[in-house]
């Protein structure tokens, strides 16, 4: 017997594109061979994991047991980081898995959600999938325009995303501007500001920290994740911060267990670790140097990043630059999905490997 699988799906779920990550070393090594092959396409940290959160995982023995449910120790650390309530704080498997859980708890076939174009793609895809409305305002300097996704704001609409850096482009939205936006949305939107970036970005001069809000906006998630600053990005664990009652509702939709053993013990030793924190935030800020002046030595056009990654404008159609680096051993990310064709994202890696990258790039570019 047999049927049209495709047509049992909800509407969202058989209208979706599944999310495509970025290729893999061991993708690559395995289509042409090569060895010696640096990724920098989906913006983790070149350091890897600090000492300590190495040590504290090695030392966890005892894996046939589930993991705590609710996160206990590590929601305490994150309380007194933030000072809030732990009733505050949900985890999620990455913030992604957040992102989600919003979707979800908020959005139904009958809401609209509001997100920028240029902006992650998750967004779309979680909106898709509860079969809401998409509503994509148009970006400024490819970043967000906040005065139009204000006016984008009707009855019907439900949850706005904002990344802040934005993913892909690096752009951010300042302290000023992003409070204007709270104190003037209707209290039935849920404003989601992504900070996957925030530890790169904080430094910035008016960068807001969107966490000390929550008390007096009830309608403001803010996500932050372990996968990028922290260099956890293999263990899949985020958090977000919110007013008790849409945290107690996106508990409702979490996952059980959604947090194993080993990242639960992992991210509550790299909060304590600044060291590891400092040097991530030095060493990023030296390659993004290395790079942009490599960039304005062979002309380039780039987008100014707060992020650990910079998008190249090639004036062309990038595909071709792509596959040539591919061929050269480094990895990095197309991103035309993110209708960005003539764009190619680089995540800032160590200095070697910054340096194979602009050497690869260099020897395409004069062909």
């Amino acid at each position: 017997m047999s049927c049209d699988l495709f047509s049992l799906a909800t509407p969202g779920v058989s209208g979706l594109q599944a999310y495509r990550p970025g290729k893999s070393v061991e993708e690559l090594q395995r289509e042409l061979g090569l060895d010696n092959i640096i990724k920098l396409a989906s913006n983790e940290n070149p350091l890897g994991p600090s000492k300590a959160v190495l040590d504290a995982i090695s030392s966890t023995k005892d894996l046939s047991r589930y993991p705590d449910g609710n996160g206990f120790y590590l929601k305490k650390k994150l309380a007194e980081k933030h000072n809030v309530s732990v009733e505050n704080i949900t985890l999620g498997n990455g913030s992604n898995d957040i992102l989600e859980m919003a979707a979800h708890a908020f959005v139904t076939n009958k809401h609209e959600v509001i997100y920028s174009k240029h902006s992650f793609a998750v967004y779309p895809i979680v909106t898709q999938a509860v079969g809401a409305k998409h509503v994509i305002t148009q970006a400024i300097e490819w970043g967000h325009d906040l005065d139009a996704m204000l006016a984008s704001v009707n009855d019907s609409t439900r949850l706005m995303f904002i990344a802040n850096p934005n993913n892909p482009t690096g752009t951010w939205v300042d302290k000023n501007n992003l409070r204007n936006l709270l104190e003037k949305i209707p209290s039935h939107v849920i404003v989601l500001v992504d900070e996957a970036y925030f530890e790169y970005a904080k430094i910035e001069e008016g960068y807001p920290n969107c966490s000390s809000w929550i008390n007096e906006f009830h309608n403001l998630i803010v996500t932050r994740t372990f996968s990028k600053a922290y260099g956890l990005a293999a263990l899949r664990i985020g958090y977000s911060l919110s007013h008790s009652k849409i945290a107690d509702l996106l508990n409702r939709v979490r996952q059980p267990f959604n947090n194993n053993s080993l990242a639960l013990v992992a991210a509550e030793v790299a909060l304590r670790d600044s060291e590891y924190i400092e040097s991530s935030i030095k060493l990023n800020q030296s390659g993004m140097k290395q790079l942009t002046q490599a960039f304005d030595n062979m002309g380039l056009e780039y987008i100014p990043s707060k992020g650990n990654f910079i998008c190249v404008n090639f004036k062309q159609p990038a595909i071709g630059i792509y596959e040539n680096l591919l061929k050269g051993g480094v990895i990095v990310r197309p991103i035309s999905d993110y209708d960005m064709p003539n764009h190619l994202r680089i995540t800032i890696g160590l200095e070697n490997e910054n340096t194979k990258f602009i050497e690869e790039l260099e020897k395409i570019m004069t062909k």
